[in-house]
């Protein structure tokens, strides 16, 4: 007798179990029609599925016999305001804040990075007279470019002393402007990606320029193509103008008369012009060229390149002041300030 009740049970438990697979799929087709989705996108879509049949007392918390008696009674199981889900679909899809950027053909890569690196080697020609003026020798002037390679630093340092400044303090200032380099170069390894073999070499062409061309890039392919042809381009341009400059300098006369001094600077504010998109950093730029212009009567050659570099710290210390003193006057949120959104355990249907 026991053991036909147990044959019994398990024939019922066999059908019932059937009879839930046929309602499974029937309630999928039916969130496929209502809600649609295309199809379970992940093991949480899944969940979300056995948690609507849970509530509903196919399974979970009512049981399979309570669900039984139910339906023999011709009533069916209410669904707890607890178990309502938000459809996968609609939770699995955080609002997004910035469309990613289209990939970029290589071909246009190339091109936007030959158009820069030929547009700024041309002008290694002026450094090469420049330098050649300010009493270096063809093989000083060529040196810094293969060496140095870096414009506005190069162009400082001639500059201060075609003007009769102290060697020293022209190294100083042309060296505290190639530090901006060593920031260029913390954001570009991240994005390059690159070997540690390759990196030291690679160091040696993190320029303004280059970095230019390489941070627009959408993805990191493009980014690394975009950052070698400029970088080649580049600087095979610079020290070949650099030395067609030195060896025709006397071919020009009075180089004052031609005003080359002023090509690199004007290159590099160029550069710099389109990045001042805050009014901080436009006050900061600003703020740059007027201690420039009161030092320059009163300095020796090369030292108000170094005062008008204070503006950058003074203007940070003044922002962080500003925000500080905000944060101070801002009342404080309390728990009475109401809070937008629904009660507790409803659904956003929104």
């Amino acid at each position: 007798m026991a053991q036909e009740t147990q044959r019994e049970r398990n024939r019922q438990s066999q059908q019932h179990r059937e009879n839930r697979t046929e309602q499974e799929l029937r309630e999928f087709q039916e969130l496929q029609d209502i809600q649609g989705i295309e199809g379970i996108e992940d093991v949480q879509g899944v969940q979300d599925i056995h948690g609507v049949r849970g509530a509903r007392g196919i399974s979970g918390t009512l049981g399979v016999q309570e669900a039984d008696e139910l339906r023999e009674a011709g009533k069916s199981p209410k669904t707890p305001q607890a178990h309502q889900t938000i459809p996968s679909r609609q939770r699995h899809q955080p609002e997004q804040t910035h469309q990613p950027r289209p990939a970029k053909p290589p071909s246009a890569v190339v091109r936007d990075a030959l158009g820069v690196g030929v547009a700024v080697g041309l002008s290694g020609f002026a450094f090469g007279v420049t330098a050649v003026g300010s009493g270096l020798s063809v093989l000083q002037t060529c040196a810094l470019s293969l060496l140095v390679f870096t414009g506005a630093s190069q162009f400082a340092l001639v500059g201060a002393l075609a003007a009769g400044g102290n060697p020293f303090t022209a190294a100083a200032g042309a060296f505290f402007l190639g530090t901006r380099n060593a920031f260029y170069g913390l954001r570009l390894s991240g994005l390059l990606g690159l070997r540690a073999a390759v990196k030291p070499f690679a160091a040696h062409w993190v320029i303004d320029e280059t970095s230019a061309v390489t941070l627009v890039q959408p993805d990191r392919r493009s980014a690394r193509l975009g950052f070698a042809v400029t970088g080649l381009t580049l600087y095979l341009l610079w020290n070949l103008t650099t030395f067609a400059g030195a060896k025709g300098a006397g071919a020009l006369g009075d180089r004052a008369a031609w005003g080359l001094d002023a090509a690199g600077p004007a290159v590099f504010v160029a550069l710099l012009a389109p990045l001042l998109t805050s009014a901080v950093e436009r006050f900061a730029a600003g703020l740059a060229v007027v201690l420039l212009l009161m030092s320059l009567p009163l300095l020796p050659a090369g030292v108000p390149v170094l005062v008008a570099a204070l503006a950058a710290p003074a203007v940070l210390y003044g922002e962080g002041h500003r925000a500080r003193k905000r944060t101070a006057d801002r009342p404080e949120t309390g728990a009475d300030t109401p809070v937008r959104g629904n009660s507790a355990g409803e659904v956003d249907a929104r």
